[in-house]
C-alpha cells in the first residue's frame, strides 16, 4: 500500500493504482473519453489517448493523464487546479472542432460522452476554427459508421481487436489524418466484421451506431393489408427498465406487452416460445451426433455474431456448428407457416418484427437461407432494445403506468429454459434439462445447473447422463470462442457439447442493449433477473411447453421431421 494526496484528501490504495482510480475511490470525479475497463473485468483500452484527465502533480512542469501516470507513495496530485481545468477545456473544445455540429440529428444526443462532458465544462460556443477530416458515410446491414464523428478513443478497436479478436478495424494513418479503419478502407461489409455490435456498444460518440428501423414499423402498422406479428427476445424485457430510469429487470413484461398492443400489433408474442422450440430441435441433434459419436462437439447456432464468425474462419469446422437456426429465425418461419393454417392469413400478408437485443440480427434476418423458396423472409425487420425505447417514446406512451397484458398465443408461452436464452450458459442449460430426460427417461429434479451460471468467459464441466460423461463448454466473446476453436483444430478438444455467444455474458450484453459503459454491475442484474423469472416459473423445462407439444401435434410432428427440418433448420456444409 502506498500513502498520497488528491486536492488535500489524504488517500491510502495498493501500488500500482493509476491516479484515476486513486481519485474514483475517494469519490472525486474526473472525466475520460479513452478510458474504460472493458466488460471482460479484465482487458482496458489504451491509456492516456483522449487527454481529458489530466492533472497537475507537485514537482512536475508539466500536466500528465490521470488514468496513464500511477499514483506513487507521498505524491500531491491536483485535479482541479486552474491549469488543469483550463487545459481540459481546451483539450475538449479542440476535439469539438474537428466533430460535427449536429447533435439534434445524432443518434447518440443526450447519451453522447463527449456532448456531456462539453456540457460540464460549460463549453457553449466554437473557440476554434479550422480544417475538418471529412469521410464518408458507411452503411452496412447492421449498422453505420460516421468517422466524422470519431474523437480516436480507440475503444472500438480494443472491443474488436482485443476482446472480440476479430480484427475488422484499427488505427490507420498519422496525424490530421489519422482515423479508424478498415483493412484497405474497405466497407465494413466487405471486411470479416461480425456485426457483434461490441464497437458500438462501447463508443462515446454517434461515430458508430445501429442501422435504425423502428420508424418503418409506422408504414408496417399503418398497411391495414399487413398481419403484423412481433417477437420480443428475453434478454430485452430486462434491459428495457434501464431505459426509463428503473433498475434492471424491474420493468415488468405484461407492461411492455400492453405497450406493444397499444402500438397496434395483432399478436405479440414471445420469443422464449422459439427458444422452447430451438431447445426440440437442437437436444434432438446433440443426442444424435452424441450416440453415434460423430460430428462432435456440437456447437450451438443461436448467435449469429458467432455464426458469421465461425464461416469467415473454420470453414473446415463449419459442419460442427447446429443446423437450427436462431430463436429470432424459428419464430419467423413458424409465424409465416403455421400461422396461416392456424388464423387463416396469407403467408405473404403476414409481417414479423423483431425485438432483439442484438445488432447482428438485423444482418441475419437478411440472409438467403433465412427466406423460402419465392423469397419470402422469415423476419422482416429487426428493432434493438434502443430503438424500441425510441419508438415507445415517440408514441407518446407512458409505459410506467400501463396495466399489464399478457403475450397472445399460439406463440406467446413459455418455459423458464426458454428465458434463461438471454444469459451466457442459459442455452446450455436449457438443452440439458431436456436432453437428460429424453435420454434417462427419468424425471429431471433438481433443473438448475450452477456450473454453467456466471459472467465467466469459459467455463467447463462435465455432467453423467445415463452413465455416461457428457463433457459441456460454456464460451462468450469470440475471443474465447477463438480459443475454443484452435483446441478442436488441433485435435485437443475434450468437449461434446458447446455453447457459444458472440458478446461478453451473452445477450444480457448484445450491442444492442442500453449504453452501460462496460458495467458489470448492470450485466449482472440483467442476469439475475432472467434466473428469478426462471425460478417461478410453472413450466421449468422447454419439452413441457405444452403450446410447443400441440405445434409438434398440429404440425412440426417431431423434432428433425421432414418439416421441421425444411423451415427450421439450415445446411452446414463445407
Amino acid at each position: 500500500m502506498i500513502k498520497a494526496e488528491i486536492n488535500g484528501v489524504s488517500v491510502e490504495v495498493e501500488k500500482g493504482t493509476s491516479i484515476l482510480d486513486a481519485a474514483r475511490s475517494i469519490n472525486i470525479n474526473l472525466p475520460t473519453l479513452c478510458h474504460m475497463n472493458m466488460v471482460d473485468g479484465k482487458t482496458r483500452n489504451c491509456k492516456g489517448t483522449c487527454r481529458v484527465c489530466v492533472v497537475e502533480i507537485e514537482g512536475k512542469s508539466g500536466l500528465l493523464p490521470a488514468c496513464a501516470t500511477e499514483l506513487r507513495e507521498g505524491m500531491s496530485v491536483r485535479t482541479n487546479s486552474s491549469k488543469a481545468v483550463k487545459a481540459r477545456r481546451t483539450i475538449t473544445e479542440l476535439l469539438l472542432s474537428n466533430h460535427p455540429k449536429d447533435c439534434l440529428n445524432c443518434e447518440k444526443n443526450t447519451n453522447c460522452e463527449l456532448q456531456s462532458l462539453a456540457s460540464e465544462l460549460g463549453i457553449d460556443e466554437k473557440n476554434f476554427q479550422g480544417e475538418r477530416t471529412s469521410f464518408e458515410i458507411d452503411i452496412s446491414d447492421g449498422f453505420i459508421r460516421d468517422r466524422e464523428k470519431c474523437i480516436l478513443c480507440r475503444r472500438c478497436v480494443t472491443a474488436c481487436n482485443d476482446i472480440q479478436k476479430v480484427h475488422a478495424i484499427t488505427l490507420a494513418n498519422r496525424g490530421f489524418n489519422t482515423n479508424i479503419s478498415t483493412f484497405c478502407n474497405e466497407a465494413i461489409e466487405l471486411t470479416n466484421c461480425t456485426y457483434c455490435g461490441q464497437c458500438v456498444a462501447v463508443c462515446p460518440t454517434g461515430a458508430l451506431k445501429e442501422k435504425s428501423n423502428y420508424r418503418k414499423i409506422w408504414d408496417i402498422l399503418d398497411d391495414e393489408d399487413k398481419f403484423t406479428v412481433v417477437q420480443i427476445a428475453p434478454a430485452v424485457r430486462y434491459a428495457l427498465a434501464e431505459e426509463f430510469g428503473l433498475e434492471s429487470g424491474d420493468l415488468p413484461t405484461g407492461k411492455i406487452v400492453k405497450a406493444l398492443k397499444l402500438l397496434g400489433f395483432k399478436l405479440v408474442c414471445d420469443t422464449n416460445f422459439a427458444a422452447d422450440l430451438t431447445i426440440m430441435e437442437e437436444a434432438n441433434e446433440f443426442i444424435e451426433r452424441f450416440t453415434l459419436g460423430e460430428n462432435l462437439p456440437l456447437i450451438t447456432s443461436c448467435c449469429p455474431a458467432w455464426v458469421k464468425y465461425a464461416e469467415n474462419n473454420y470453414q473446415d469446422k463449419i459442419e460442427l456448428v447446429s443446423t437450427c437456426k436462431s430463436p429470432q429465425q424459428m419464430f419467423g418461419a413458424v409465424a409465416k407457416n403455421y400461422l396461416p393454417k392456424k388464423l387463416g392469413v396469407k403467408k405473404e400478408d403476414i409481417s414479423v418484427i423483431s425485438i432483439m437485443p442484438c445488432i447482428a440480427k438485423k444482418h441475419e434476418c437478411n440472409r438467403e437461407e433465412m427466406k423460402d423458396n419465392s423469397g419470402i423472409k422469415d423476419v422482416d425487420l429487426v428493432i434493438t432494445t434502443r430503438e424500441f425505447a425510441k419508438f415507445i417514446r415517440e408514441a407518446g406512451i407512458d409505459i410506467l403506468r400501463l396495466t399489464e397484458s399478457e403475450f397472445d398465443n399460439p406463440l406467446g408461452i413459455s418455459s423458464g429454459a426458454g428465458t434463461i436464452f438471454g444469459t451466457s450458459g442459459g442455452v446450455m442449460e436449457a438443452a440439458l434439462r431436456t436432453a437428460y430426460e429424453w435420454i434417462t427417461g427419468e424425471k429431471l429434479e433438481v433443473v438448475e445447473f450452477e456450473v454453467v451460471r456466471g459472467l465467466e468467459g469459459v467455463k467447463e464441466a462435465s455432467i453423467e447422463i445415463n452413465g455416461k460423461s457428457v463433457n459441456i463448454a460454456v464460451v462468450n466473446s469470440l475471443g474465447n470462442a477463438k480459443n475454443a476453436m484452435e483446441e478442436i483444430e488441433r485435435g485437443e478438444s475434450k468437449y461434446d457439447f458447446v455453447e457459444v455467444m458472440a458478446c461478453p455474458g451473452g445477450c444480457i450484453d448484445g450491442g444492442g442493449q442500453p449504453y452501460i459503459r462496460s458495467n458489470r454491475d448492470i450485466l449482472r442484474k440483467r442476469m439475475d433477473s432472467m434466473y428469478e423469472e426462471d425460478f417461478n416459473k410453472e413450466i421449468r423445462k422447454s419439452h413441457e411447453n405444452p403450446m410447443i407439444i400441440k405445434l409438434y401435434e398440429d404440425y412440426l410432428m417431431k423434432p428433425n421431421s421432414y418439416i421441421a427440418h425444411k423451415i427450421l433448420h439450415v445446411s452446414r456444409k463445407k
